[in-house]
């Protein structure tokens, strides 16, 4: 058995695990804000871009994609997909809360939690404020959160467990209210293909349940305007009982040339 870092292992079968995920509908969620808002999709980054499902939609819609993650493994595996698919994307190994693009774009998306995963609020404010930095003149941020009751009443302390044909995990669940800190350690049992024999990794992930007036405080103090907060990629208003909040910001600091 090995301990590993966050995503290392998970790497390799994440997208078998993750293949229920509404990649589609969240895509369809960020186009319609694009159209709403009047912002023209030349070049987008995607933020937390794991292995780069959402990322190759975009660029199979003649985006011009950057995909932004700090797992190695990760990248490996959207690189890879990327190749197969013939779609150019840049991928950059980078944290999200110091990342660097080499110019402005139109818009910057974080999908699937990510925000939640910066469990310092500093780190989160520091992410905010590069991402203004980032943005074209009014240009748009949306991004998601799992919400402090998806942590309190859907994950608390419980177990869960997934098996595929030639993988399983076991995932177990710790979410301490007080602090505001959700861990989950997961055994990943995966199978050699050359000797059939399985492998296991043990992994551990940390997360931090933000309420949503506070991340609108940290969105405001960035510079950004925010415009919604919504019901996991709908336009549908944020309930007491979302699991997952998506956020609408705009860029308001840069002028926008009249043409």
């Amino acid at each position: 058995m090995r301990k590993v870092e966050a995503y290392n292992e998970f790497a390799r079968v994440y997208d078998t695990f993750m293949e229920d995920t509404p990649y589609d509908k969240w895509v369809n969620f960020i186009d319609e804000c694009m159209k709403k808002y009047n912002v023209t999709p030349n070049i987008v980054c995607d933020l937390g871009c794991g292995t780069g499902k959402m990322t190759s939609i975009f660029a199979r819609r003649g985006i011009e994609m950057i995909g932004i993650d700090n797992s190695e493994e990760m990248l490996m595996v959207a690189r890879e997909n990327a190749y197969e698919d013939e779609l150019n994307i840049l991928y950059l190994m980078q944290d999200m809360s110091q990342f660097e693009l080499y110019g402005t774009v139109d818009l910057i998306y974080s999908a699937c939690d990510c925000m939640n995963y910066l469990v310092e609020e500093k780190d989160v404010l520091s992410t905010l404020k590069w991402v203004n930095n980032y943005l074209e003149p009014e240009g748009l941020f949306i991004f998601d959160i799992n919400t402090p009751y998806k942590y309190k009443e859907v994950l608390g302390n419980r177990v869960f467990a997934q098996q595929e044909a030639s993988s399983a995990y076991i995932w177990e669940n710790y979410y301490d209210e007080e602090e505001g800190i959700n861990e989950y350690e997961v055994s990943f049992f995966i199978q050699d293909e050359e000797d059939g024999r399985y492998d296991r990794a043990v992994e551990n992930h940390y997360q931090r349940a933000y309420s949503i007036e506070r991340m609108k405080e940290l969105i405001s103090e960035a510079g950004l305007e925010l415009i919604g907060v919504y019901d996991e990629y709908s336009f549908e208003p944020v309930r007491e009982d979302s699991q997952r909040a998506t956020f609408v910001a705009r860029e308001k600091g840069k002028r926008k040339e009249i043409k």
